[in-house]
């Protein structure tokens, strides 16, 4: 059976680099970084040299960088410790976020009693940063946390605004960017956000890793304890295997971004004039067939489908080979719909299937037609 993936928003296959990397550190570098001997040391070189090599991407300190074991601990290292350490007694926020910040933004109230705002929307999902700059009047202790891109509609935030908005009026800003590390480039010396997470299997590295970067000085603590790894922050003997893959990955992206962009710029403006072609009933869920305001990685649409078809509509994309998504990998086995989608559309077309298609690097236009062809057979 043919195979297309056009799931990369949810993970992406590594690249091969990345697992010969990781094969030949697992075989030679297979010490612990916290021993004190030949192994030890070696293994701890590897481990402090890529994240040096992850700092400079970002043009900040190799200190400011912490090892996590993917985005959603980043994010909650940061959210909790705000919170319990920094005194923070408001969190800004919108209802598009991923749940690894919605969530623990939500447990947070319940155990500490903060003020959780959420940030008005325009009809197409992007924030609106009037309102924004209005809700950081507040004499609380604020923290804003808004995604840089967004993982189900694609929405790109002016995050450059967004920071310079929070230093203005002295609150914290944090930015879950896990959809954009490694396919934008982020100067954080230009960009004065505090925190942000990413996630290492977003741009073609392995699962299990990833990092916050926490601004020097920040006064963030401890969430998990044990050990003195991580310069104190996570405790926990290193994967170093991983850490090596995830700046393998990472240093592949940048290298490859401008070739990259391009070709998948193209794809997705391909996919877009394909989709309008086979129906003008289509429509764009979010911002996303805007190329100026959204990631050129994801694309949602929604299609003219009565219900009761709608719903054999992903059994038959998986059945043909093709793998996409309704939204979130992380809401799978839920029968409920997107967060995202059902704060965005109306009843009417929250009733219609809508479909994420996300691509990478590695997808081509003979994809794309067969996911056309697919798609028109069923319609």
């Amino acid at each position: 059976m043919k195979q297309v993936y056009f799931d990369n928003a949810a993970t992406t296959p590594m690249r091969d680099a990345v697992i010969e990397r990781m094969i030949n550190v697992m075989h030679t570098h297979y010490g612990n970084a916290s021993s004190t001997h030949g192994l030890g040391r070696s293994a701890k070189s590897l481990m402090e040299t890529s994240r040096k090599t992850i700092a400079s991407f970002l043009n900040v300190h190799a200190s400011e960088i912490v090892f996590t074991a993917g985005g959603t601990e980043a994010d909650n290292l940061v959210l909790r410790s705000a919170v319990r350490d920094l005194g923070v007694t408001e969190i800004i926020t919108s209802k598009l976020e991923h749940h690894a910040v919605l969530h623990t933004v939500a447990q947070l109230q319940k155990e500490y009693n903060i003020a959780v705002t959420y940030v008005k929307l325009k009809e197409n999902g992007m924030v609106d940063l009037n309102n924004l700059e209005q809700l950081l009047q507040s004499d609380n202790k604020v923290m804003v946390s808004l995604m840089h891109v967004n993982n189900e509609i694609g929405n790109k935030l002016d995050l450059q605004k967004v920071a310079d908005l929070c230093k203005l009026h002295g609150a914290l800003c944090h930015s879950d960017t896990v959809q954009s590390v490694g396919h934008y480039d982020l100067d954080l010396q230009t960009t004065p956000v505090d925190f942000i997470a990413a996630s290492a299997h977003k741009f073609h590295g392995p699962k299990g890793i990833g990092f916050a970067f926490i601004r020097k000085g920040s006064g963030i603590k401890a969430s998990l304890f044990g050990g003195e790894q991580e310069r104190g922050y996570r405790a926990g003997t290193e994967a170093i295997h991983n850490i090596v893959g995830m700046e393998t990955a990472l240093k592949l992206s940048y290298e490859n971004l401008d070739l990259e962009r391009q070709h998948i710029s193209e794809l997705k403006t391909y996919f877009i004039d394909q989709l309008k072609n086979l129906s003008p009933e289509i429509t764009f869920n979010g911002n996303c067939e805007d190329q100026d305001h959204s990631t050129y990685t994801v694309l949602n649409v929604c299609l003219s489908i009565p219900p009761e078809k709608g719903a054999m509509l992903h059994f038959q994309l998986d059945l043909k080979g093709i793998a996409c998504s309704r939204g979130s990998a992380c809401q799978s086995g839920s029968n409920q719909n997107s967060h995202v989608l059902t704060e965005l559309l109306n009843a009417e077309n929250l009733l219609k299937p809508s479909v994420r298609f996300s691509l990478s690097c590695f997808n081509t236009k003979a994809e794309v037609d067969y996911v056309m062809a697919v798609l028109k057979d069923f319609i």
